[in-house]
């Protein structure tokens, strides 16, 4: 449940509309009354016309995404890596979203550590080999202005790393990778995967490494 929206930055109706799903999913995963099934069923059908009706995106799509979801519905988790170079940070222009520049991330896989995970998404999409040193924060997606909106719930986790190895190289992913210093990241920003909020919160704890974890 919802407990405290005030801090959101995504509208009401969205997070009403995955709260419901995420209901109708865990619903579904432990039911075993028919009835009570084709009630989640609803409610994961409401869910997927709310979405659609405040978006342009038609309700099929959205209640193929839900469809495939199955078990207890928990945040899904997103890795990113803060590699500095001189005190320049690492950044990758992705082969989608318009080219715009990202820290190198994506989802975690399943049977990877979170250290793990970035490792490989920082290898896989600027080539070098990294060494990970902190967790500098563990941030709700949804209380920050990433944009656009998701259907699922989305924790980010932002990892500082060092370089070990390996050489500058765009991947299958991505078609640039260049290190910027703060006063020159570029302004053309994947806002659903990072923010210039983020980014110089991640030169904040290159220069500070003893500053806490941040979360929410």
């Amino acid at each position: 449940m919802v407990q405290d929206a005030s801090n959101q930055t995504e509208p009401s109706w969205l997070l009403w509309a995955r709260e419901i799903q995420a209901l109708a999913q865990t619903g579904l995963a432990f039911t075993h009354d028919q009835y009570d099934r084709e009630r989640y069923e609803r409610l994961s059908a409401l869910a997927a016309q709310i979405m659609a009706e405040h978006t342009d995106i038609e309700v099929r799509h959205f209640e193929m995404l839900f469809d495939e979801q199955a078990g207890y519905a928990t945040p899904k988790v997103d890795v990113r890596g803060a590699v500095f170079r001189d005190s320049r940070i690492l950044l990758v222009r992705e082969t989608t979203d318009e080219h715009r520049w990202t820290l190198p991330g994506g989802w975690a896989d399943v049977n990877q550590s979170p250290a793990e995970a970035i490792v490989k998404e920082v290898h896989e999409e600027a080539g070098l080999q990294v060494r990970v040193e902190k967790l500098a924060a563990v941030w709700d997606r949804a209380r920050h202005a990433h944009q656009p909106t998701y259907p699922f719930h989305i924790w980010k986790l932002f990892f500082l790393c060092k370089i070990i190895g390996g050489h500058p190289q765009s991947g299958l992913e991505t078609s640039e990778v260049a290190f910027f210093a703060e006063q020159e990241l570029p302004a053309e920003l994947s806002t659903s995967r990072v923010l210039l909020s983020q980014l110089k919160r991640m030169f904040d704890h290159m220069r500070r490494p003893e500053l806490p974890t941040e979360f929410d």
